[in-house]
């Protein structure tokens, strides 16, 4: 009976460790993410997502072994204990795994924390009821312009649409500050996802047709049968949803769904970088964990630019990639605008003083969105540049471990 009762103990802890570790490596418990210190990387230390992995795609035979082997231990130390408090131990190990296996699996489950929109509106500027200074994530399709306000994806992390008749994931990270557009279609078919966990504390996804785990920082499945294959990335925009509607009158815009009302009030200050969590709130300093950066892409090479330079500043020129580069800041202080300083086969030199913005090359004057409103070039545009991202300097780093640190004047 002795023998029962330890192995009742072994079996019954292992099973509490089990649903554990299923969720541990996965959300951000102390200890079980990387990704804030100077040389963490998302290229290493994959294992224990691995381990993760594993576990959440063999949970079910492991769980069904343990309750079976559980079976006559409990039995025995129940109906025939060696001691009296024996089975009162058994009972109260057996609650607590129930109130473990619940908690792990109904209230720590990624996508039971942060749910999906059930009332979807995506309505016309006209009937708006998101305030103008909110931050949104924008995108165009085939004419046709929409409006994702931070403070609902921010939450949902993602959400479905359709734009100018092609299907959008738009994704957005909080605790790395990472808005992305994505396509949702994989080897010429639409899949569905969800949100399951996060890495280097980003937010990972799993498809429904092969269970792959997908980063939402690159859009790279990780794990899993498609690991390698990555997603389409769309080109969004980061500014408020005044500026976005002032360039795209006729802009849709996603509204709240009042049965998350609680929680997008909860997310109403992040967007300023005022939250009072520990992994959303932002570093005013510069080139802290929790900075804000604006992060380039360009031909494989990435550059990050310090937010408070360019508040300062107004605009940044560099080159990236061999692209000669703008980064222009709205006068609002909060959107900003990535641009291609190439018109034609010429590349132009900015200069921004008493709130103008000038091409040294023909003196014609331009605004933040990369418009030319007087001058030589009046009408001319300068082109988007696709891959500019506005988050926190951790998880630029660890995603872009060759990254360069801004030397733009």
């Amino acid at each position: 009976m002795k023998r029962s009762f330890l192995f009742f103990l072994v079996l019954i802890f292992l099973l509490i460790i089990l649903e554990v570790l299923s969720v541990y490596f996965i959300m951000p418990f102390p200890g079980s993410q990387l990704g804030l210190g100077e040389s963490d990387s998302a290229n290493t230390s994959l294992g224990r997502v691995e381990l993760a992995y594993w576990l959440h795609r063999n949970i079910g035979w492991l769980r069904a072994v343990g309750w079976l082997l559980l079976a006559y231990p409990a039995f025995r130390v129940m109906a025939k204990p060696r001691r009296a408090w024996h089975r009162y131990v058994a009972g109260a190990l057996v609650l607590l795994y129930g109130i473990v296996f619940y908690e792990v699996n109904q209230e720590m489950m990624a996508d039971q924390m942060f749910k999906q929109p059930t009332n979807k509106r995506v309505v016309p500027i006209s009937q708006n009821k998101i305030p103008l200074n909110k931050l949104v994530l924008g995108f165009t399709a085939m004419g046709q312009a929409t409006a994702y306000p931070i403070q609902l994806i921010g939450y949902h992390h993602q959400v479905r649409d359709t734009v100018g008749g092609q299907p959008v994931m738009v994704t957005y990270c909080t605790v790395c500050r990472t808005g992305r557009v994505f396509s949702p279609i994989i080897k010429g078919q639409a899949d569905e996802f969800r949100l399951v966990g996060m890495d280097h504390f980003n937010a990972m996804f799993e498809d429904k047709r092969t269970g792959s785990w997908w980063r939402q920082a690159t859009g790279e499945a990780i794990l899993g049968p498609l690991k390698g294959t990555s997603l389409s990335e769309l080109a969004g925009q980061h500014m408020t949803l005044g500026e976005w509607a002032a360039d795209h009158p006729n802009t849709r815009v996603l509204q709240a769904d009042s049965a998350f009302t609680e929680e997008f009030d909860g997310m109403k200050n992040y967007e300023r970088g005022l939250s009072k969590g520990k992994l959303t709130r932002r570093d005013s300093a510069s080139w802290q964990p929790k900075s804000w950066v604006i992060g380039v892409e360009k031909a494989d090479f990435s550059k990050a630019y310090d937010w408070n330079k360019l508040v300062k500043k107004r605009i940044l020129s560099d080159v990236v990639g061999g692209e000669p580069v703008l980064l222009a800041m709205a006068p609002d202080s909060v959107s900003f605008g990535a641009w291609s300083r190439r018109v034609g086969v010429q590349t132009l030199t900015f200069h921004y003083a008493n709130r103008r913005l000038t091409d040294q090359e023909t003196q014609s004057v331009w605004t933040w969105r990369g418009h030319c409103v007087a001058g030589p070039m009046l009408g001319k545009r300068l082109d988007a540049i696709p891959n500019a991202y506005q988050e926190f300097w951790h998880s630029w780093r660890s995603f872009h471990p060759d990254t360069e640190r801004d030397n733009a004047r």
